[in-house]
């Protein structure tokens, strides 16, 4: 059974920061790119950042320079640190999973991250 278990989402206010974490079983981890998400209330789900196997990584242009995505995969762990939070970082946050030899992904359940201004 595969599982992708986000945590670490809250509230908190405009300036601040906070780590999202994400634990993967029953996937080869390392084989994976992983991904973070986002999803604010009535807007499409957009992807936050990348990392791949090798260790690329891609962020979107809103969050570069403020957020950092990292892998361990002797953890089976995907973090996303998030500095300097803005009321727009609001919504859910969802772990993604996908392989880099098969056509196979995986979705977490995502957490909520609340910045208040």
């Amino acid at each position: 059974q595969v599982q992708l278990v986000e945590s670490g989402g809250g509230l908190v206010q405009a300036g601040g920061f906070l780590r999202l974490s994400c634990v993967a079983s029953g996937i080869d981890f390392s084989t994976h790119t992983m991904a973070w998400y986002r999803q604010a209330p009535g807007k499409q789900r957009e992807l936050v950042a990348h990392i791949t196997r090798d260790g690329t990584i891609n962020n979107a242009d809103s969050v570069e320079g403020r957020f950092t995505i990292s892998r361990d995969n002797a953890k089976n762990t995907v973090t996303l640190q998030m500095n300097s939070l803005k009321t727009d970082d609001t919504g859910v946050y969802y772990c993604y999973a996908a392989s880099e030899y098969y056509p196979r992904d995986y979705w977490g359940q995502g957490t909520q991250v609340t910045v208040s201004s």
